[in-house]
């Protein structure tokens, strides 16, 4: 008995075959939008995730002011833990009533905050950058608070003290500006 030969194999060439390309892509679940507003090209990126999504589009100057804030927080912090009276005393132009024990307490603070800005300056992550922001406007906002109580119960104004205000002032508003700079959305394009 002869074997009888199978017709010979076509080739389907699917570049060219517009509905089946676009019937495959629907079963993979691909070409569509997401939550996002992403189209994704293949699977495998919509697996993995689009690396250009969560690349952070720098505001200008935000480098240079972690950069400050890291070295100001580690250069008080410092100056707290070696020379807590000089620091009281550069503040609020007065002897220092209470202990030691709580400048250098603070400037213990200060070390830590002062290391995850260091931290925060060699990341990329818009959430990490985002939070150090927050942390750094609401110190700011916080040591505004306290030294106008400080300064209002002993009815002094030292000029160091009013120079410390409109300073912190200044830096909630410029952590405030770059905290919602970082989390604004890209403009589609």
């Amino acid at each position: 008995m002869a074997a009888k030969q199978p017709p010979p194999l076509m080739k389907k060439h699917s570049q060219t075959d517009l509905v089946s390309r676009l019937k495959t892509r629907k079963i993979l679940g691909v070409g569509g939008e997401d939550d996002d507003g992403e189209v994704h090209r293949s699977k495998i990126s919509q697996v993995l995730g689009n690396e250009i999504k969560f690349a952070v589009r720098e505001p200008l100057g935000l480098r240079v002011w972690q950069l400050v804030s890291a070295v100001m927080f580690s250069g008080v912090a410092i100056m707290a833990l070696a020379f807590p009276d000089q620091l009281y005393d550069a503040v609020f132009d007065e002897e220092s009533a209470s202990s030691k024990a709580a400048v250098r307490l603070y400037g213990g603070a200060l070390l830590s905050i002062s290391l995850i800005m260091w931290n925060a300056l060699y990341t990329a992550e818009k959430v990490v950058i985002r939070w150090t922001l927050l942390t750094e406007a609401c110190y700011f906002a916080v040591q505004f608070l306290v030294t106008t109580v400080s300064l209002v119960e002993s009815s002094r104004i030292a000029t160091g003290a009013v120079l410390l205000l409109v300073s912190r002032a200044l830096f909630v508003l410029i952590s405030i500006y770059y905290y919602y700079q970082v989390g604004r959305r890209p403009k589609k394009v």
